[in-house]
């Protein structure tokens, strides 16, 4: 199966439909009087495409098991058409759109079967997604031209000892999200040069500065106290999103220093200076952390 270890819970909503069509109105009749002589069509069919849903990824190989937390079945009859629509919510990594469209046909299998000794001419037809919500689906667009820097805060690569992975992994991964990194510097883990490093570049109106390195617990590691001070609107549920996303995986992230805000209308994150910690880091925020510059923008036009 594919590896989602990465992605986050969040709430994903599928609603997939599928039509049975039947040949004659008597059918219809029996139907909606319940004489059919299988019984009650729409109940037995409600409840078959609620099993399918939770036995979805013991039939198909790749998918992944999911805890399915609602399920729900309507019917609209057009004319000869009996319209399926089912609906499935979970809070999970991953979405529903195949639990949904499995559902959907065995609700329609179900009344085909039902049906099929009063009426010869049933068909089914037409199943397909009608709408998925979550997920990759819901992002927001990456705002266009946004100015970016990543400032990796190391006394010993400053100095030519080592070299940047980190800064390096983050350039990399926001390759991957049409981030483009328009200055990149690696200077001292000393407070006086990270602030006026920061300082510089809000005033070349970049919007969105990230930090590596200088979290850590040593009394060297001033990150954070030199971005604190600069901060005017602090951000503390993004590190605290960090921090959970990094919990589920290595217990040692609860160490994290990391401080997050607005400085002005430019967004400051600092992250671990590891290449594991900022690749975590990036798979928790991004892209969901960029709608604060939708929220800046609204501000601007109240």
């Amino acid at each position: 199966m594919v590896d989602i270890t990465h992605k986050t819970n969040t709430l994903r909503i599928a609603t997939a439909q599928a039509t049975v069509v039947v040949s004659k109105p008597e059918t219809i009749h029996a139907i909606q009087n319940k004489l059919v002589p299988k019984g009650d069509v729409f109940e037995m069919a409600k409840a078959a495409g609620l099993l399918a849903v939770k036995k979805t990824p013991d039939l198909l190989p790749d998918c992944h098991p999911i805890p399915i937390e609602y399920t729900a079945v309507a019917y609209q009859i057009e004319d000869l058409n009996i319209v399926i629509e089912l609906t499935v919510k979970t809070i999970y990594k991953t979405g529903v759109e195949v639990e949904a469209m499995h559902g959907a046909s065995v609700v329609a299998l179900t009344l085909y079967d039902m049906l099929k000794p009063i009426d010869k001419g049933v068909e089914i037809r037409n199943i397909k997604l009608l709408e998925k919500r979550g997920g990759k689906s819901d992002r927001k667009a990456i705002p266009e031209n946004l100015k970016t820097a990543v400032i990796v805060c190391s006394d010993s690569i400053s100095k030519g000892i080592g070299e940047d992975k980190s800064g390096k992994k983050i350039i990399e991964k926001f390759d991957g999200l049409a981030i483009s990194v328009s200055d990149y510097s690696i200077i001292p883990d000393n407070k006086s040069i990270i602030q006026e490093k920061i300082q510089s570049l809000c005033n070349l109106s970049y919007q969105l500065i990230v930090i590596t390195g200088g979290t850590g617990l040593s009394p060297r590691d001033v990150t954070p106290e030199a971005v604190s001070e600069l901060i005017d609107r602090e951000i503390p549920g993004i590190g605290e999103t960090a921090r959970q996303y990094g919990q589920e995986r290595i217990g040692t992230s609860m160490l994290s220093r990391s401080v997050s805000g607005l400085i002005g209308n430019t967004l400051v994150l600092t992250m671990p200076g590891s290449t594991g910690g900022v690749t975590e880091y990036i798979d928790a925020l991004f892209p969901h952390v960029l709608h604060v510059f939708s929220v800046i923008e609204g501000k601007k036009h109240d």
